[in-house]
């Protein structure tokens, strides 16, 4: 299992410097418009994009043709620096706490990986062992990492050039199994799910296909639903016997191919003889249908990012959501995600949530269970939801 227990932002848009430290697997961002609620998905974007391309790829997407200009916080100079702590088991089986640091910047007008640095500790004292360290496309990793070393001097480390100094080390080396902490780093990355859901993307007749797993923006639904329905019974039933849970009066969902080769789906009410649509059932059936689908994936992701998931949500369904974001990071995932409801953050625990707050242009992230007054009114059986709308929680004010 992996699992990202801190996170340190500099010069990244909105954040100047932050440091996430100690994030469980279901972590809730809370603040005002404007604050940088999206800032920290767009970190895990540029990474999952520089992954599968590279730097000046993912900073295109990001920044557009300003590039770096654009993602660097304004007013800031110097790199942009992301640093992940990920705890993950490895090929001797024992968890590690595995440091990886990634600096980026244009000194000659053309982005290029400054500093990209991965690091644990083989025992349970002294100073993190390196075993990657790249800078402008040229560096080292250990090549006898899986062996039985006592000290950090009889590591090998061997000499690599890469292509071109704006691609990750870690993208080359995470496709070999002798660099065990970097293939960690790399499964997680391109694994990453960000939710980007739209009804309007999900609802249309989809072409007939194969899909095992829901898109970013859901398009696909009714393919994985079939797919569910026939490879993964099981899987499917459940899916159905929360979704009647949360939905009254819903008896059964089925995916149809048509004889023009669409997949459509039908959704059975117990009351009505003749199933109808998906086109004519609500937003929020479609939309708690999609989170049910990723949240109970067969193949689950580690990480799923899901911005504001009570849109087209009735506010009596999402204590139930935020349950089954829990379950699902309780079962080995983690859970990112970003809300601007209080019916939402009424179903969250104090630790489980962090807020943003501006200050001076630049925004700081705060953890609910370091404001002591915030945890006195949570201890004393208050809920997240109405303190914030209360104003308790300093500058995350929701008007």
């Amino acid at each position: 299992m992996q699992h990202i227990e801190a996170i340190r932002l500099r010069n990244f848009r909105a954040f100047k410097h932050i440091h996430l430290k100690d994030i469980p697997r279901f972590c809730v961002m809370v603040g005002a418009n404007g604050t940088g609620k999206s800032t920290l998905y767009a970190a895990f974007a540029f990474l999952r994009d520089a992954m599968t391309t590279n730097v000046s790829a993912a900073l295109g997407r990001l920044g557009g043709s300003r590039g770096l200009t654009e993602v660097r916080s304004r007013g800031c100079t110097g790199p942009v620096e992301i640093e992940l702590k990920l705890r993950a088991t490895l090929a001797d089986g024992r968890s590690r706490l595995i440091t990886y640091e990634l600096h980026i910047d244009d000194p000659q007008g053309r982005p290029v990986v400054t500093r990209e640095v991965l690091q644990y500790r083989r025992g349970s004292r002294g100073k993190p062992w390196r075993f990657l360290d790249f800078s402008m496309g040229v560096g080292e990793a250990v090549t006898n990492e899986l062996d039985s070393v006592s000290d950090e001097k009889q590591l090998r480390r061997e000499t690599q050039t890469l292509k071109s100094p704006d691609i990750l080390a870690i993208k080359g080396l995470a496709q070999f199994e002798r660099f065990p902490a970097v293939v960690a780093l790399g499964n997680l990355i391109e694994n990453w799910h960000l939710s980007d859901f739209h009804i309007n993307r999900a609802r249309p007749e989809a072409e007939a296909g194969y899909a095992e797993h829901l898109s970013r923006e859901g398009e696909n639904l009714s393919l994985v639903v079939e797919y569910l329905f026939k490879q993964h019974r099981p899987v499917f039933d459940t899916i159905l016997e929360r979704l009647k849970h949360t939905i009254p009066g819903l008896s059964k969902v089925e995916a149809k191919t048509t004889e023009e080769g669409r997949v459509l789906l039908k959704f059975q009410d117990g009351a009505f003889e003749d199933p109808f649509l998906a086109r004519f059932v609500s937003d929020g059936t479609i939309k708690m249908l999609a989170y049910l689908v990723l949240l109970y994936d067969p193949t689950p992701h580690p990480l799923l990012c899901v911005e504001e998931p009570e849109n087209q949500l009735y506010p009596s369904l999402l204590w139930d959501l935020a349950e089954e974001f829990r379950s699902y990071a309780a079962r080995g995932g983690q859970v990112f995600v970003t809300t601007h409801s209080p019916d939402f953050l009424n179903a969250v625990a104090l630790e489980e949530v962090f807020w943003l707050v501006k200050e001076n242009g630049y925004t700081d992230v705060r953890r609910a269970s370091d404001d002591e007054q915030v945890a006195a009114y949570m201890a004393a059986g208050d809920q997240m939801g109405y303190l914030w709308k209360s104003n308790l929680l300093t500058g995350a004010n929701p008007i």
